[in-house]
């Protein structure tokens, strides 16, 4: 779909009671909204680095516990606006959410037509195809990691392949929802993973099992975690992504809170900053 001029919706900011306020910092205005589907919600805005380019361009899928009300894409702006400054092109993407049409399975439909965004992209910039990072923070983790799994009828579309993508990248967020259920929802402060899905593991255990690594692994060549109040992911879950073909790396911030590592400027974000750049920039 082709860019508009107009300015982005009306943000949502993170609910500071849930996540505190370490992310409200300025950002760029993008050069334009590029949209994918039709409802409120369906737009990401397009961040390009001064230059000629070819760029390797970011995909940010913003968290808020999938839950409608409690953020938007506005908050992950600054990150992307850094990375903007730092020669990356960045598509920082809207989604429905439990509470507007989103959870099981809207917000995978969402997903997966914003990734069309990136054919759009490239065909008027100069994008280098070779180095697309899926990224997300919180509960983005998860369209950063499914957009590259293949999926089989028991998925939320059915039957898809993986977009091609070299990397993601999970800030803070669940490697596998069904083992991290639990902690995912205590970050949360109430039962967010249930609702997303649509019940409890027992009610559909083909759900949460067709979009676990175990099931799916993400075809990418590298995926790199960067914690803080969420566990590492198991050496279960990590084997099980390895074994799609990812260099699983991990990197712990004990102490660090849930948006410091997204943030510029703070110190958490400042000691992840080489690693994620490694990875948006492929370099080995």
């Amino acid at each position: 779909m082709a860019p508009v001029s107009q300015p982005s919706p009306a943000p949502v900011q993170p609910n500071t009671a849930l996540f505190g306020t370490d992310a409200n910092l300025a950002a760029s205005a993008p050069q334009a909204i590029l949209r994918y589907a039709d409802h409120p919600r369906g737009f990401a805005e397009l961040r390009l680095p001064e230059g000629t380019g070819p760029f390797p361009l970011a995909v940010i899928y913003h968290g808020g516990c999938w839950t409608t009300g409690i953020a938007s894409q506005a908050y992950m702006a600054p990150l992307a606006t850094r990375w903007q400054q730092l020669g990356i092109a960045t598509l920082n993407v809207d989604y429905r959410e439990v509470g507007d049409d989103g959870g099981w399975p809207g917000s995978f439909a969402d997903w997966a037509a914003s990734a069309k965004l990136i054919d759009t992209v490239a065909a008027r910039h100069p994008i280098d195809r070779a180095r697309i990072t899926l990224v997300g923070h919180s509960a983005g983790a998860l369209p950063a990691q499914w957009l590259a799994m293949q999926q089989g009828a028991d998925g939320p579309l059915g039957t898809r392949t993986p977009i091609t993508a070299r990397a993601a990248i999970v800030l803070d967020g669940p490697g596998d929802v069904a083992a991290e259920r639990d902690a995912f929802d205590r970050l949360c402060q109430f039962a967010a993973v249930d609702p997303f899905i649509g019940g409890a593991p027992q009610q559909f255990p083909e759900r949460y099992k067709a979009i676990s690594p175990a099931t799916a692994a993400p075809r990418l060549a590298e995926l790199l975690f960067v914690q803080a109040r969420l566990p590492d992911p198991s050496a279960t879950t990590r084997a099980a992504m390895a074994a799609g073909g990812a260099k699983v790396m991990v990197r712990a911030n004990p102490g660090a809170s849930h948006f410091a590592i997204i943030t510029p400027g703070h110190a958490a974000y400042a000691a992840n900053e080489p690693a994620m750049l490694a990875v948006l920039k492929g370099e080995d």
